[in-house]
């Protein structure tokens, strides 16, 4: 690593991912150098830097061997100082300040131990700032269940029994089979050989034991309060002072948790409609089935060894559906589009796709993304994420009524728009423009895909190219967009352009016949220098001509015209 780079490394400061320790005032030894490694090793992965205080000073390392830093020694000691054996990549950066050792280790597949036994992880302290701690017995299931090393829906809860699921939750379970199209072949089934095809008993002797997945499925109210005391959904209504209005606790099973959760959503779901040709299309604040695919994945995908509950909490603007734990190993915000599905709860994702409660392929976020995008809304936000929770955040601005009945029509027509093609248009509808490198982090796909993407659209007559410099960026057709979103949003997007202003100033010379510097500031929203240094511009080159001039006013018709 180069010193500018280190540089531009330590200038971002301490994170999850990023440990800075001194060495100056007094050793920091090896020993220390094994529990941090062990601690980045059991959360994200990251970098030790050694020679560095926390206020980003360099103040250098000592030598380690003698009066050098031998960096295949610091690895190997590494190596055989940590249980699984930790490999590590170890470099030397000479700076005017002194020297800088960097350790770099990658997130790993298991549980990591120093030699001695202490296993560490990282955290965000209560100050705000990261910290290496231990890493407890239940944390270390959680940590298990993230790596997909454990199924906690799948473990026996020995001291209960199949009269401990509640029969009325059959019949619930196979009401739900027939309304959501699951395997019609359990239907057939007796109760216990239903829970049998469902892995959500095992046999002991001649006995049946539930899983944790049979008591959250079908397990009186009583076993699941004393059992799985972690199960719990909040809905909340706050309104726009904060306040909140609605604070219901609900603890039963899955099934008749996630009925009584939409019926309340149902409750307040505002919808307004509009008239393509004598069709009547209802558009909701929140699309339904956007909404239960969220919720879905919230119950099937948290944390059930952590404490806490899954909150729905319903803003005037937004709702925050918030579930414990984080992201599964290897998923992210950035690639949860294309990422193969991994269910932290492998057994109870398994009955929800036979009962039909989530799509057998996995892909129930193409659904949330859908519910937005069709309605010209911003894309699902998981941005707020971290390792103890997923948060998503859907947002209900009035949807577009001229955009919705383009994409209406579009699909009717035989022709409609597939995800990739609407996350490139909305984002399209609040920047100027895009080139294939943002298009291509947009759809989480390779280059290649997200240019196929664009010629589409361009050939579609949706895009076009923006000049001809290098690399190629795109924007809406300006007829489509003003059609779409608004003359006045067009004109906030697009308004700083100088060919966009100038089209804008043709475009009401001829309305109205006429033009003067406040109507040009006010059409564009810009000041009345900046609308005066347009026009003269245009003037210039033969297109306006001043043709009435007072102290107050002046006034600028077509050259054509005069």
């Amino acid at each position: 690593m180069e010193t500018a780079a280190l540089e531009t490394l330590i200038a971002q400061g301490e994170s999850l991912e990023r440990e800075f320790k001194s060495d100056s005032r007094r050793e920091f030894t090896d020993k220390e150098i094994y529990d941090e490694i062990v601690a980045l090793a059991n959360t994200n992965g990251g970098m030790l830097l050694i020679g560095v205080e926390d206020d980003r000073t360099i103040t250098g390392s000592r030598p380690r061997h003698g009066k050098s830093t031998d960096v295949n020694k610091l690895k190997t000691a590494i190596f055989n100082n940590t249980q699984p054996r930790i490999n590590t990549r170890v470099s030397f950066v000479n700076t005017a300040h002194g020297d800088v050792i960097i350790i770099a280790v990658d997130t790993y597949p298991e549980i990591c131990a120093t030699a001695s036994g202490k296993v560490l992880h990282r955290i965000t302290g209560s100050d705000g700032k990261p910290a290496s701690v231990p890493l407890y017995p239940h944390e270390q299931r959680s940590r298990r269940t993230d790596l997909g090393l454990l199924d906690f829906s799948a473990q026996l809860l020995e001291n209960t029994s199949f009269e401990d699921l509640n029969p009325l939750e059959f019949e619930r379970l196979r009401q739900t089979i027939q309304s959501r199209h699951g395997d019609h072949s359990l239907l057939e089934l007796s109760d216990t050989d239903l829970v049998k095809a469902l892995r959500l008993v095992e046999t002991q002797g001649d006995k049946l034991v539930p899983n944790v997945a049979g008591i959250l499925l079908l397990g009186m109210d009583e076993v699941i309060r004393k059992f799985i005391p972690t199960h719990m959904l909040h809905f909340q209504v706050i309104d726009k002072a904060g306040k909140v209005r609605v604070n219901d606790d609900l603890i039963s099973p899955l099934i008749r948790l996630i009925k009584e959760t939409e019926s309340r959503f149902l409750a307040r779901l505002d919808e307004d409609e509009i008239m393509i040709g004598m069709y009547r299309m209802p558009i909701p604040a929140y699309h339904r089935d956007a909404f239960r695919e969220a919720v879905n994945n919230a119950l099937l995908h948290r944390d059930y060894s952590r404490m806490g509950a899954v909150f729905i909490q319903w803003y005037h603007d937004h709702l925050l559906i918030t579930n414990p734990g984080g992201f599964p190993m290897g998923i992210t915000p950035d690639n949860i589009l294309v990422h193969e599905p991994r269910p932290r709860n492998e057994r109870l994702a398994e009955a929800f796709k036979r009962i039909g409660l989530i799509e057998k392929t996995g892909r129930g976020v193409d659904k949330i993304y859908l519910g937005q995008l069709w309605y010209g809304r911003p894309a699902p936000d998981y941005s707020r994420s971290d390792n103890t929770a997923v948060r998503l955040v859907l947002s209900s601005p009035l949807a577009l009524r001229e955009y919705v009945k383009f994409i209406f029509e579009a699909e009717r027509e035989g022709h409609p728009f597939d995800l990739d093609d609407l996350l490139i248009i909305t984002t399209l509808s609040r920047q100027p423009g895009l080139d294939a490198e943002a298009a291509r982090r947009l759809i989480q796909k390779s280059q290649y895909p997200a240019e196929r993407v664009l010629e589409h659209l361009v050939e579609r007559g949706i895009l076009v190219v923006l000049g001809d410099q290098k690399p190629l960026r795109y924007t809406l057709n300006g007829e489509i967009f003003r059609t779409l979103f608004g003359v006045d949003h067009y004109i906030r997007i697009h308004g700083s352009e100088p060919s966009v202003q100038e089209k804008i100033i043709l475009e009401y010379v001829r309305a109205h016949g006429q033009i003067s510097r406040d109507e040009l500031a006010q059409a564009i929203h810009i000041t009345r220098d900046h609308s005066r240094r347009i026009i003269e511009r245009m003037v210039r080159s033969g297109v306006l001509q001043q043709v009435k001039k007072s102290p107050r006013r002046v006034i600028y018709v077509l050259a054509d015209r005069v």
